[in-house]
């Protein structure tokens, strides 16, 4: 308790900036998922101080995030359309997929799973985090518009015909349930047809026309119709928004500018009266149980979902431990892995208990509760009660339900936009050519990371990264098997033995200079140890010898973790030194500059010999 409020001060300070960014992205999560922005903002309220409490990251702020978000959207729609799109009488299902992927998570934690993320190939992941931001970034533009299907009268009523046959169709569904034998009494039947109501009829279109708009596919379908009934007041409060997020960062970034994007355009158009369309109503006061998930639970309700949630679960555990790496780096110290998994699951499974969406460690709101002076548990926990403050104030949930769709969707296609992998992107023109489809000669990083984005954009969020992953170890055992390599060897320092040709380096220089060597490939099951290398270099070594002779091959996670560590060394004003560099690894370091920017051509050695007379010259003595 004592370590808890060892720095209160700052953690107050982190928490509370935390929680003022964490504010419009909540809601704005939470219209997007389906479930309205009070769905958003439980989520963060249950996330961020659970997972902080009972997390392995002393400074990682959870909540509702792009990804987590897109998948969810995938998981409501798919529960609503098999429940004539009544939110009410889905709900019990949508929860209980989210409660069973916090308990997913809590599982993995205790299995041990957590250290298994790092086997995840970046191309995998790169594909995905650019088609969370497509995904993210088309389905916005509707709203950004002005323009709601369901709202669209003209659009609606061509699905009239096709709501009767439904309304008929359920109605049979339920005689047969009933045990009405229709085929020798329809009277019953016919009496059920004549109370159809066009409310009945009309509320079944709606539906239909949401669905037919729903997911990028649908929103580029509907598209042409968004911009023949552009509402240009909603146009200009998107667009504002957008404006004010990019340009008010060039001027400070002290204050978030996504709050101040919500806070001055929301004040324009409340001050002005203007006829805009508003998000859905945040009731106010403690939020209290849903427990439709225990009384109207199931397991025939949660079979067809259980490997949904489990992906669910999954890419939480990948984004929360991902962010957690971020944190580790901003803060020199360790996360523990699998705390972290059962912490972001009970997080998970309370926010679900209380209606709230999914979510997981937040990369800028852990940045910004760093910078801000957050170093314990208490900045997640304080994230999180300042979020319930608002709930709490008299006013404050009516004034939050009066801010603009528009400005939400302007935030969110911001955030669509910032979620994609450019560098992943940036790499495609870079990356070697290394297997053959048919007569064309492909990148293999490049393919994967392209059907990643393509399956995940057009088809299937969950899908996409489960072939993602079989197709990057398919490669990646034919280029192991072509290259016959060793079995990866990246020793720690403890383990580090003298090679044969090292025998007579010079002994009063062994505290300047410190020797790795590298066995085998730098692949993505082995970025994770080699990252550790700056960490085993003595305090007293000015100079780092890396030996590559035995490291045939390099992916491209291994191209990042390497360019990760020698600009970490580099930084630090470290001198490294390249010996016996093979051509494939070579090239990629060329390609994205890693040589010369951070490896002078002079510091690469075809011997150890001849490194080591450069370091016979230019190492001195201090010891």
């Amino acid at each position: 308790m004592k370590k808890l409020f060892s720095n209160f001060k700052g953690d107050a300070f982190g928490g509370i900036t935390a929680g003022i960014v964490a504010l419009p992205l909540a809601l704005a999560f939470g219209v997007s998922s389906g479930l309205g922005p009070s769905a958003g903002l439980y989520g963060a309220i249950f996330i961020s101080f659970f997972a902080a409490l009972f997390g392995g990251t002393n400074t990682q702020i959870s909540g509702p995030t792009a990804p987590m978000t897109a998948v969810s959207m995938v998981v409501i729609a798919g529960i609503l359309a098999v429940n004539d799109g009544d939110v009410t009488k889905a709900l019990p299902a949508i929860l209980t997929v989210f409660l069973l992927a916090g308990l997913f998570q809590i599982g993995l934690g205790f299995l041990g799973f957590g250290k298994y993320i790092k086997y995840i190939p970046y191309p995998v992941v790169s594909g995905f985090m650019t088609a969370i931001g497509v995904i993210i970034l088309v389905t916005q533009i509707l709203p950004a518009l002005g323009y709601y299907p369901k709202d669209d009268e003209v659009f609606v009523e061509q699905f009239k015909p096709q709501a009767e046959e439904i309304i008929l169709q359920n109605i049979l569904k339920e005689e047969a349930g009933e045990g009405i034998l229709v085929l020798e009494d329809f009277k019953e039947t016919i009496d059920r047809a004549k109370n159809i109501s066009q409310e009945d009829i009309l509320k079944e279109s709606k539906t239909l026309a949401a669905k037919e708009a729903s997911g990028v596919v649908g929103a580029i379908k509907v598209l042409p119709k968004a911009i023949q009934n552009i509402n240009w007041l909603e146009v200009l409060l998107a667009l504002g928004t957008i404006i004010i997020i990019y340009g008010f960062k060039r001027i400070t970034t002290a204050i978030p500018s996504t709050l101040v994007a919500l806070v001055v355009m929301s004040g324009i158009a409340m001050a002005f009266g203007l006829n805009y369309r508003p998000i859905e109503e945040i009731p106010s006061g403690l939020p209290v149980p849903n427990l439709s998930i225990i009384t109207n639970f199931s397991f025939g309700m949660i079979t067809p979902y259980i490997f949904t949630a489990l992906t669910l679960a999954l890419l939480g555990a990948i984004d929360s431990l991902l962010t957690s790496v971020v944190a580790d780096n901003m803060t020199k110290t360790k996360h523990k892995p699998n705390k972290e998994l059962i912490g972001q699951g009970i997080g998970n499974s309370i926010g679900a208990i209380f209606g709230g969406i999914p979510g997981a460690g937040a990369t800028i709101r852990t940045v910004v509760n760093i910078k801000s002076g957050g170093k314990t548990k208490l900045s997640g926990m304080i994230a999180g009660l300042l979020l319930l403050c608002i709930l709490l104030i008299p006013g404050l949930p009516g004034l939050a339900s009066s801010i603009p769709a528009a400005v939400l969707a302007g935030i969110l296609i911001t955030v669509g936009i910032g979620v994609m992998d450019y560098k992943g992107l940036k790499s495609i023109p870079s990356m070697p050519k290394d297997i053959k489809v048919g007569p064309l000669k492909l990148s293999s990083e490049v393919l994967i990371m392209v059907i990643v984005l393509l399956l995940s954009t057009f088809w299937n969020l969950v899908y996409a990264v489960g072939i993602g992953l079989v197709i990057a170890s398919l490669l990646f055992m034919k280029k192991i098997g072509d290259l016959t390599a060793q079995r990866s060897d990246v020793k720690t320092l403890k383990e580090e033995k003298a090679w044969a040709d090292e025998a007579n380096f010079p002994e009063k220089l062994k505290e300047e200079v410190f020797i790795k060597h590298l066995k085998g490939p730098l692949f993505f099951g082995s970025t994770s140890d080699f990252q550790s290398l700056a960490a085993q270099i003595p305090k007293t070594a000015s100079t780092v010898v890396i030996r590559l002779g035995r490291m045939q091959y390099m992916d491209q996670s291994g191209l990042y973790a390497m360019e990760d560590v020698l600009q970490e060394l580099y930084n630090n004003n470290i001198t490294v030194l390249f010996v016996g560099l093979l051509n494939q690894p070579r090239y990629l370091m060329e390609r994205i500059d890693i040589i010369p920017d951070l490896i002078h051509p002079d510091h690469i050695f075809l011997t150890f010999k001849d490194c080591t007379t450069w370091i016979k010259n230019n190492v001195k003595d201090k010891y």
